[in-house]
């Protein structure tokens, strides 16, 4: 029964139905301060003394040489994400750096909600992968202790390469009730 109820909850919150009607509030914010980075003259002046500053560097070197090269990818490589900034529609402050709005607007929301996403999955394989690597060696009581300390590399590598489908496995878990133990297993403190 808790878990159904946890269940309704959590699907109810995810959702956003809430129980009273009172609108969405967003906390005011002014783009006035902001300007688009494709005419945004510090933006433009960034860009210009990051690669006057390769420039600089270049005249230290023969042409054709590897320094050189080096110091030309670079200038292209500059060049090539200056532009996407500007491509990409994002905003520049007085700095001339982009800023990231992620205060629920749906028009900014690639700026933040993707790479949230990605950085949520990414821990959580992270985590799955710990989680499953600890589980498989405590299997065997005797060396458990040992292959903490001492990674068992292939295990290690196994468990790696089955963790990209964890929020699979782990809602199979969670409804199979492999995921949580029951009450009396878990230690409380006698205070």
């Amino acid at each position: 029964m808790k878990r159904l109820f946890a269940l309704i909850l959590v699907i109810t919150l995810w959702f956003g139905v809430s129980l009273s009607a009172a609108p969405a509030a967003y906390a005011e914010f002014s783009f006035n301060a902001l300007t688009p980075c494709a005419t945004s003259e510090a933006f433009q002046a960034r860009l210009e003394a990051e690669i006057d500053g390769y420039n600089t560097r270049l005249e230290n070197f023969a042409a054709g040489s590897a320094p050189a090269a080096y110091l030309q990818g670079k200038i292209a490589q500059t060049e090539a994400r200056f532009a996407k900034y500007a491509q990409a529609g994002l905003l520049c402050g007085d700095d001339g750096l982009p800023h990231l709005i992620s205060d629920g607007r749906w028009d900014r929301a690639g700026e933040f909600t993707i790479p949230a996403l990605m950085f949520l999955y990414i821990a959580g394989w992270i985590g799955w992968v710990g989680r499953a690597y600890l589980i498989a060696i405590h299997k065997d009581v005797k060396t458990a202790t040992e292959k903490e300390i001492l990674i068992d590399l292939p295990l290690a590598v196994k468990c790696m390469l089955t963790g990209f489908a964890w929020p699979l496995a782990a809602i199979k878990e969670f409804t199979s009730g492999e995921l949580v133990v029951p009450e009396s297993e878990v230690t409380v403190s006698p205070r």
